[in-house]
């Protein structure tokens, strides 16, 4: 049997578990671990599944852009579930490295397909996120973290995907999550980069490299 896409979800309230634990069962995607703390998402088969569903705001209300940091830096694939719909929660959320951001208000449909494309590696814009985007003109480079620009600046100077997963000792999937999270947050700032080509020119607008590194 083919491998299929599995999750782990992190949110404190019993309902939400309960629900998203449906929702995903009726589209082919396996629920492996749920909890209120984050440690689930490190602990059991949480450690090990291809996407985070991440509650923004768990017990003591504030908000877990910590946790979510510590997930993105391990290579983790996370997406954002929560209450919160303001833009500048969403923006910062992708900047830090989320490859979604919903709010509980967008429902199952959502949901799934975001967390199907997360475990591919891919981001996934649902409506309020569009909005959020949309609102945004910042101008500023994207917050890279030393890992990301690691990647960006090792895959600019070689063949393939593969050899800088080798170089840096990572796995390839890592490599493509982080190179998609470098694309959402330029897309975050308005500052489209869908192609290598277009990664290498903003890069070197930005100052991340030369044209004597390339």
């Amino acid at each position: 049997m083919a491998h299929g896409v599995t999750a782990v979800l992190v949110d404190d309230h019993p309902v939400v578990r309960a629900g998203v634990a449906h929702w995903l069962s009726t589209a082919d995607v396996e629920l492996v671990a749920s909890g209120e703390e984050p440690e689930v998402a490190w602990t059991g088969p949480g450690a090990t599944a291809d996407v985070v569903v991440l509650d923004l705001h768990l017990a003591g209300g504030t908000p877990a852009t910590a946790e979510l940091r510590r997930l993105v830096e391990d290579g983790r694939r996370v997406i954002v579930y929560s209450m919160r719909s303001d833009d500048e929660i969403a923006l910062l959320c992708l900047e830090i490295g989320a490859l979604s951001y919903l709010t509980k208000a967008e429902g199952a449909d959502h949901l799934v397909q975001a967390v199907k494309a997360a475990a591919r590696g891919q981001s996934y814009t649902p409506p309020a996120l569009a909005g959020a985007l949309a609102g945004d003109r910042s101008e500023t480079r994207p917050a890279l973290s030393p890992r990301e620009t690691e990647v960006l600046v090792e895959w600019f100077q070689s063949e393939s995907k593969e050899f800088v997963a080798q170089r840096l000792n990572i796995t390839l999937s890592t490599v493509n999550s982080h190179l998609e999270r470098i694309r959402v947050k330029y897309a975050a700032i308005g500052r489209q980069a869908p192609t290598k080509a277009a990664l290498v020119a903003r890069a070197i607008q930005d100052g991340l490299i030369g044209l004597d590194d390339l």
